[in-house]
């Protein structure tokens, strides 16, 4: 899924997992002000891959894809902002279920995604071409301009790259 204007000059690619509180870091903490900054101004866009590392991440992965469209990436936000209350719940799976409701979801379509053998499968391809192409084995992890960043790097290391990569803060 992509945020920002497709014609911009610089693309992130990041691969995260929604269970991953590095991850979660960098979407509640960097990525307000690089959306304002970078991808707000069209300097950027960011092409979210999933890389799922356990298999909370991947279900929770599989019910973001199925989401309404319009609400994949604020149902994204939600799930990193509150990360620590659906993954540690007594259930986690009936707390991820209240996001997907939350998102416009009825419980068969939610039970239809995490039933998606097709999707599963392009989620894990794509974890292993990040892996093969870029040599991604954790989260989070960004290619900027053929580069690959691992973790959380803040948000001044990443205006650097993103600058020294050709975009501008407008």
């Amino acid at each position: 899924m992509v945020l920002g204007n497709p014609d911009a000059p610089v693309t992130i690619y990041e691969y995260s997992s929604l269970t991953c509180p590095h991850c979660a870091s960098f979407h509640t903490d960097v990525l307000p002000r690089l959306k304002t900054d970078f991808i707000e101004t069209g300097q950027v866009r960011l092409v979210y891959r999933d890389f799922p590392l356990d298999q909370l991440a991947a279900a929770a992965a599989l019910m973001v894809r199925c989401a309404p469209e319009q609400s994949y990436f604020r149902l994204l936000g939600m799930l990193f902002t509150n990360q620590e209350q659906w993954s540690r719940a007594q259930n986690p799976a009936e707390a991820l279920f209240g996001y997907g409701r939350l998102a416009g979801m009825s419980q068969q379509a939610i039970d239809a995604c995490f039933a998606d053998q097709d999707l599963f499968g392009r989620i894990v391809d794509v974890q292993n071409q990040a892996n093969q192409l870029h040599g991604i084995a954790s989260t989070p992890s960004f290619v900027i301009d053929g580069v690959t960043h691992r973790g959380n790097i803040g948000y001044d290391a990443f205006a650097r790259v993103l600058r020294e990569a050709g975009a501008q803060v407008q």
